[in-house]
């Protein structure tokens, strides 16, 4: 593929006048002509000559933050902020047109035939991910955001290798796109500043930058908005530096102030001490929060992996919503968004149906219906799904809490006052390592890992959905169990030796064809789950290693 550049070659070192460029250094894949314009590169450009020094800063931060924990000091509510929380005054902009009613939210990622299904699913809400549940390889990328333009404009459609089409029908739910976290990069876009320094792209720049450079105006016509999920925040400045792209970027793209409009996941132990701050920092250009449990746990777990047998967590099937530590994560999430006029959206229960095995689907539909009525119960606004099968079963449990109202902001829940010591009591898990957990574990990783490597983000495995963040559990209570020498239920040392053993039982076990994943997989897990430094997120290495491509 040609490199597009906007400004003719100089020496950039010594010419004053030199103006930063993003290079295009991946191949041509379906959808780069329509997506990657000279006029979309432009607008990245301007967003990383502003934007990406701040980041780096902010993952700095994130580092010495981790470094704190790992010796002994534990998160709090930050005395700087207190004001803050005190003042009861300041309100979020919360839900923009169509975005009023999000009782039920369809995720899944944004490959063609996902793209009809979501939209054709009956859901409220479909989140369009480009995070946990897209594999980030060049021609995901540039083909989600050419799928995403395509269903906002009413030109979607797909038809099967045996030629049955699908179409859209004419109710669609609202999209709410989630753009990759702070802490990836886009290596196929190369970022030269004005010093000639060269850096990767900024994924998360990338992704929101395209998303709204093409489609802003178009879905503001067609009665909705640009609206995004932010995943992976790690605090409030975290949110301040998002707040100023919104900006930056309804200035360029001459949009009135507060189009857009953000739904910030609370998926980092930090996060849940920030969350009225981080609402506040975004006050002008927020819609809400998410309870994105399975990122939560796996925070847990990395924050403070070091920490002695306390922070060891359990089986991660054990690790259910309703334990104590959990609950006040939630309890306090919703607290926190009413009280602010924010909606608060549910997580995801991992089961799914198996159109094939009617026992397996009515354990899911009960499990599913448990939890959504748990989060209606706490006063949650919405909830998510990943599999169309399952919006009917939550509506019907919104439905009975929510009636004809579009959420529950008026339920201000000011019984809730949860502490710090409530929100880092791990132990309250209870449960134990076993045996079977491990080797669940491993399996599930390997087989996810396998998955993500062919270009799949998100995989149903043992009638489970699985997707990143539910992979980053699995490997990294491997990598503590390993590091604080735990012991099974049954007396087993966790060492690497035993689960390099357990990892060869599971490549035994796969079905193997041509052209799989399998071998690669396993060295992964190994690199993430068993090296003696702790990799901060396994799509990193695994990124890297096997999904940059070369024009």
């Amino acid at each position: 593929m040609t490199v597009i550049t906007p400004s003719p070659s100089r020496n950039r070192l010594t010419d004053p006048f030199a103006r930063p460029r993003l290079d295009v250094t991946g191949p041509a894949v379906p959808g780069t002509e329509q997506i990657l314009t000279p006029e979309a590169l432009d607008f990245l450009t301007d967003l990383h000559a502003r934007f990406a020094g701040r980041r780096h800063d902010l993952l700095l931060g994130r580092q010495h933050r981790r470094d704190r924990f790992s010796n002994g000091m534990d998160p709090q509510f930050q005395p700087l902020t207190a004001g803050i929380r005190a003042d009861p005054t300041w309100r979020v902009a919360g839900p923009g047109p169509g975005l009023e009613d999000r009782r039920v939210e369809i995720t899944g990622p944004t490959d063609r035939k996902m793209t009809v299904n979501a939209l054709n699913s009956g859901a409220r809400v479909w989140l369009a991910d480009h995070e946990d549940a897209m594999s980030p390889t060049w021609a995901n990328v540039v083909g989600g955001q050419h799928n995403l333009f395509d269903a906002i404009r009413g030109q979607v459609d797909f038809t099967t290798s045996e030629g049955r089409a699908y179409t859209v029908g004419e109710q669609t739910p609202t999209i709410v796109f989630r753009p990759r976290g702070w802490h990836l990069t886009e290596k196929h876009l190369d970022f030269v500043d004005r010093a000639g320094q060269h850096a990767a792209a900024s994924a998360s720049l990338v992704d929101a930058g395209l998303y709204l450079f093409h489609n802003a105006q178009a879905l503001i016509d067609a009665g909705r908005g640009p609206y995004l999920y932010l995943p992976k925040l790690e605090g409030y400045l975290e949110a301040r530096l998002w707040d100023e792209v919104f900006r930056f970027t309804e200035a360029y793209l001459g949009l009135r102030y507060g189009t857009i409009r953000a739904t910030v996941l609370i998926e980092t132990i930090t996060a849940a001490f920030e969350m009225e701050e981080i609402l506040y920092e975004l006050r002008d250009h927020c819609a809400g929060l998410n309870a994105g449990r399975w990122d939560y746990i796996f925070s847990v777990i990395k924050n403070f992996r070091n920490r002695g047998p306390r922070f060891v967590l359990p089986d991660r099937s054990a690790v259910t919503m309703t334990v104590p530590f959990m609950r006040a994560y939630t309890e306090l999430l919703v607290a926190t968004c009413h009280r602010r006029g924010a909606q608060a959206i549910g997580g995801m229960s991992a089961f799914i149906p198996n159109r094939r095995d009617p026992e397996v689907t009515a354990r899911a539909l009960e499990q599913v219906r448990a939890d959504k009525r748990r989060e209606a119960g706490q006063g949650f606004d919405g909830t998510w799904v990943a599999h169309p099968d399952l919006v009917p079963v939550a509506l019907e449990a919104f439905d009975a809490f929510l009636g004809d109202r579009a959420d529950q902001r008026d339920l201000l829940r000011s019984d809730v006052h949860v502490t710090a010591a409530e929100l880092l009591d791990i132990p309250s898990a209870g449960g134990s390592v076993t045996d079977a957990g491990l080797l669940a574990n491993v399996s599930v990783a390997v087989r996810y890992l396998e998955s993500w490597l062919r270009g799949v983000g998100a995989a149903a495995i043992d009638n489970l959905m699985e997707d990143a963040a539910t992979a980053e559990i699995s490997r990294s209570q491997v990598w503590q169990w390993v590091h604080q020498g735990v012991v099974t239920a049954s007396g087993t040392p966790v060492t690497a030796d035993h689960v390099r053993a357990v990892l060869a039982s599971v490549l035994s076990s796969v079905t193997r064809s041509e052209g799989d994943r399998f071998d690669d997989a396993a060295n992964l897990f190994e690199q993430v789950a068993l090296a003696d430094d702790f990799p901060t997120f396994l799509t990193v290495p695994a990124y890297t290693q096997f999904l940059v491509e070369q024009a």
